[in-house]
């Protein structure tokens, strides 16, 4: 395995306050034995490729054993590696091979519920009702003369009751799909399970932890009424999450967890670090996550969903800066993900989506603080809006019709025939399609190619680690220069970079901010200064 420019892996413990995080949805990235599915030597593989991209980590979505209902995020052993995706030593491997190239590993952790084939739960349903087995997770009696009614009108995040009924007359709690059981944090055997998880992960090596559903593992004593549910109002109780109070999401209680578990982290060098995945209804709760005694980051939400308008992110970006001061940790930037539409389509898809998503990229690689991408969207791939139902995979679309699958179609990496070189020479098999617009967008198709969406990531990027402008967490000094126009500056060491967007319905000659270093639309040249396209950025730069 050889890249250019080799890096090894520094002792830096501040590394994530500045990272870029490339995610990689492990059934998607690439094959290595022609099954169709992504897996561990595929990624393993794949490394000298992300170097050269010029990401700081990857960050990995479960492969541990699991019968994927969920797409993993249904774990059985959280100890063990699935065969899909590979061995135990196929992990080991990889992880050895980032870290000779200097690039870290971030796992997915699924605290709040496990699979309901893992053997704790099945250790529940066997030993019926009162048992010391049920403890472990959330079963109560239902309502009603005969127990036949849900225990209270909680509801699951893929649509409807977030109950069942098991055949002894209880129910349990699963917020999520009914094959992911919630776990009882307020068992001591929960919690101490899962430290010791954290433990055997952090003993292999790995840098960092993305906590998945970080804001649910508590929920409110006496398991109270929401008061509304679907049935009665047509509003899903999932639409509060972000602005409303929840009895199953963000109580105070989950924070004693997260300090019980930085001391672990701490304990281990070279800056082992966690995100969480967490939603609050205000930043001021959001904020609690983050500490010197409890996590490093949580992601910022707000900046995915802004709409393409500079008066948008600017309040966004703000708002994202403020909380940062607050806390003393850096903000979280993030475009796209393995749950949200890609945003290519987001912004409008075809060619004006595409626009606006290479501006906003170099609008989110210039704010200070940590930057999390998620595959393809450095080649600029679109959400794959025609994928026939039969072959959706995501739980939540039998229950509500919505679906995520179209965010994770294996990404292209070269020919002109799916699945795009996304398995070994002459295989053809990707558990979903890809569309045959994409052959145009694999990596092969862009790689040395000028003013490719993937040759300005590889730019903007190498800008971004070179730059001193642009290095640290330090803040941002607004330019006031026109309406539609969103402009910002960095300082370090003599030397300023100004990013400017055009979120407007014309081009817009932008002067004084110095010389051009990388533009996501080509700039002219007009009476000393530089006309900045429609749905375009750039960035400038005066030493």
């Amino acid at each position: 395995m050889t890249v250019s420019n080799p890096s090894p892996l520094t002792s830096d413990a501040d590394w994530w306050r500045s990272a870029v995080v490339y995610q990689v949805y492990v059934r998607s990235f690439a094959d290595s034995n022609g099954d169709g599915i992504g897996d561990l030597q595929g990624i393993r593989e794949r490394l000298p490729y992300l170097r050269e991209l010029g990401v700081d980590a990857l960050w990995l979505t479960p492969f541990y054993t699991s019968p994927m209902v969920d797409g993993g995020y249904d774990v059985a052993d959280y100890r063990d590696v699935d065969p899909m995706f590979g061995t135990l030593g196929d992990f080991e491997a990889m992880i050895t091979d980032a870290h000779a190239l200097g690039l870290r590993i971030i796992v997915d952790i699924v605290p709040n519920h496990t699979s309901d084939r893992h053997p704790w739960f099945q250790a529940a349903l066997a030993a019926g009702p009162g048992s010391a087995e049920r403890e472990r997770y959330l079963f109560a009696d239902g309502k009603g003369e005969h127990g036949e009614q849900p225990p209270n009108d909680w509801e699951s995040i893929f649509g409807g009751p977030a109950w069942t009924r098991v055949p002894d007359g209880q129910w349990y709690l699963h917020l999520f799909d009914p094959a992911q059981p919630d776990l009882n944090w307020r068992h001591p055997q929960v919690r101490a399970e899962f430290e010791d998880v954290l433990r055997f992960w952090l003993d292999r090596g790995v840098d960092g932890f993305r906590i998945d559903v970080a804001h649910g593992m508590i929920k409110a004593e006496g398991l109270p009424d929401v008061g509304f549910s679907s049935m009665t109002t047509g509003r899903r109780q999932s639409e509060l999450l972000g602005k409303g109070r929840l009895p199953y999401f963000d109580q105070d209680e989950v924070h004693d967890i997260y300090r019980a578990w930085r001391p672990i982290l701490d304990s281990y060098p070279g800056g082992r670090m966690a995100v969480a995945e967490a939603w609050a209804e205000t930043p001021q709760r959001l904020a609690r996550y983050i500490g010197p005694d409890e996590l490093h980051q949580a992601f910022s939400f707000d900046f995915l969903d802004a709409t393409w308008s500079a008066d948008s992110f600017r309040k966004v970006v703000d708002t994202a800066l403020a909380e940062s001061t607050i806390v003393g940790a850096p903000t979280t930037w993030v475009l796209s993900n393995h749950d949200r539409q890609r945003h290519v389509t987001r912004y409008g898809d075809g060619d004006v989506g595409l626009r606006r998503a290479r501006a906003a990229a170099l609008l989110m690689l210039a704010l200070p603080g940590c930057a999390y991408l998620y595959q393809g969207e450095e080649l600029g791939l679109p959400e794959v809006l025609d994928l026939p139902d039969e072959l959706r995979q995501d739980p939540a679309f039998l229950r509500t019709g919505e679906s995520r699958d179209g965010c994770r179609v294996p990404i292209p990496w070269s020919g002109d025939l799916a699945p795009y070189g996304f398995g070994p020479a002459g295989s053809e098999l990707s558990w979903l399609p890809a569309p045959t617009t994409w052959r145009a967008l694999s990596v092969a198709a862009q790689a040395g190619v000028p003013g490719s969406t993937l040759e300005l990531y590889r730019a903007a990027l190498r800008i971004r680690h070179q730059h001193p402008a642009l290095a640290g967490t330090g803040g941002i000094t607004w330019q006031e220069i026109g309406p539609g126009l969103l402009a910002f500056s960095r300082h370090a060491d003599g030397s300023t970079l100004t990013c400017v967007v055009n979120t407007g319905d014309s081009a817009v000659r932008v002067d004084g901010h110095g010389t051009p270093i990388v533009a996501s639309e080509a700039l002219t040249e007009q009476d000393g200064g530089h006309l900045l396209p429609v749905d375009s950025a750039a960035w400038f730069e005066r030493r």
